[in-house]
C-alpha cells in the first residue's frame, strides 16, 4: 500500500477512469503511451504488439503468441521486446469494472544506455526464447507508472519530467523478472539484437520479395542460425512473419483506405489475389471481402492489446 492508503494498481486505475471514458484506446499527449479500457470481455483479435510493458490496472487480458497463452492481470505486466504478431482476449471485465491498462513503448536505446553507463554489465544468460514474458508487478515497479500518468494533468511538466521517469521504468525493468529478456535484444552483439534489426527492414520492406538467405546475411549471420533464432524469439519464420505484416497491411488497407481484394493484395506483394485470400481467410478465419464487411458494422477499431 501506499500512503494514500491505495494500492498502486488502485491508483492507477483511478487514474486511467477518467481518461477512457468508453471502450477503446487513447493516445496520450505523452509519445509511447496509450491507455485503454475495456467494458466486456472479448474473443481474441489479431494485433501487432511493440516492444513495450502491458499493464493491467482492473480486470484481465491475455495475449497468445505461437500457441502459448500469456495472462496478465494487477499482478503481472506483460513485456515484449520485439514486434509481436500476437492475438489478444478480455478475460475479466464489465461496465461496472471494465479493464483498464495501459501500453508504454519500450525505448531499447535507453535500455542500452542504462546497461552501458549504469553500471549493470550484461549477464552472460542462457537465451530466454520467445520475445515476450510475463513479469510480477510489484509496488516498486509500478510507483513510477503512477507518477508518469499524474504528469498527465501537468502537460507543462511532461517535456522535462516526463524522460527521468520513464528512464526510471527502464530501470524496474531491467532489475525485475524480465530482465534477461530484455538484455537478450538490446545487447549490440547479441543474437536477439540482429534479429531486432531484421524485423526492422522487414516491417519496412513488408511488398518486397525476400530471401532468407539475403535477409541473414543483411544481419551478419548464416542463414541456419537466423532462421533458428528467429523463430525461436517471434514462434514464426521470417517469410511467416513477412505474411503476416502483408495480410494485416492489406486488412488496413480495405478497412481504411477501401482498396477492393485485387488492388489490395497487389499493393503488398502478393501476385495472385486468389492465394491472397485463401491465406487471409486462413489467418483471420474469414474471406476478406466478408471480414472487412463484418468490421465495418460495429464501428469501432482498437489495437486489441
Amino acid at each position: 500500500m501506499t500512503s494514500h492508503g491505495k494500492s498502486p494498481q488502485r491508483m492507477l486505475a483511478d487514474l486511467i477512469a477518467p481518461r477512457t471514458t468508453e471502450s477503446g484506446d487513447v493516445e496520450t499527449s505523452m509519445p509511447g503511451l496509450c491507455l485503454f479500457r475495456r467494458d466486456a470481455p472479448a474473443p481474441p483479435a489479431t494485433c501487432m504488439i511493440e516492444p513495450s510493458i502491458v499493464l493491467v490496472a482492473q480486470g484481465m487480458k491475455q495475449v497468445w503468441i505461437g500457441g502459448q497463452a500469456y495472462g496478465y492481470d494487477t499482478g503481472r505486466f506483460l513485456m515484449t521486446s520485439l514486434d509481436m504478431p500476437a492475438n489478444s482476449e478480455v478475460m475479466v471485465a464489465s461496465p461496472e469494472q471494465p479493464c483498464l491498462g495501459l501500453v508504454l513503448r519500450l525505448d531499447l536505446r535507453m535500455v542500452a544506455d542504462l546497461v552501458a553507463q549504469g553500471g549493470l554489465a550484461p549477464r552472460l544468460e542462457r537465451p530466454v526464447g520467445i520475445g515476450a514474458g510475463i513479469g510480477t508487478s510489484t509496488a516498486d515497479f509500478l510507483a513510477p507508472f503512477v507518477r508518469l500518468l499524474a504528469l498527465l494533468d501537468e502537460p507543462e511538466a511532461i517535456p522535462i519530467l516526463a524522460p527521468l521517469i520513464q528512464r526510471e521504468i527502464h530501470y524496474r525493468l531491467l532489475m525485475s523478472d524480465q530482465a534477461a529478456r530484455l538484455r537478450q535484444i538490446a545487447s549490440v552483439d547479441s543474437q536477439g539484437y540482429r534479429i531486432a534489426k531484421a524485423i526492422d527492414w522487414l516491417k519496412l520492406n513488408y511488398a518486397a520479395p525476400i530471401r532468407v538467405d539475403d535477409l541473414a546475411a543483411r544481419v551478419q549471420m548464416s542463414a541456419p542460425t537466423f532462421h533458428h533464432h528467429f523463430r525461436q524469439l517471434t514462434a514464426m519464420s521470417p517469410l511467416q512473419y513477412q505474411k503476416w505484416l502483408r495480410l494485416n497491411e492489406a486488412k488496413r488497407l480495405m478497412l481504411n483506405e477501401h482498396l477492393d481484394v485485387a488492388n489490395a493484395a497487389y499493393r503488398v506483394g502478393y501476385e495472385s489475389p486468389s492465394q491472397f485470400s485463401r491465406e487471409y481467410a486462413r489467418l483471420f478465419g474469414a474471406s476478406p471481402k466478408r471480414d472487412i464487411a463484418a468490421l465495418r458494422r460495429p464501428a469501432s477499431a482498437s489495437k486489441g492489446i
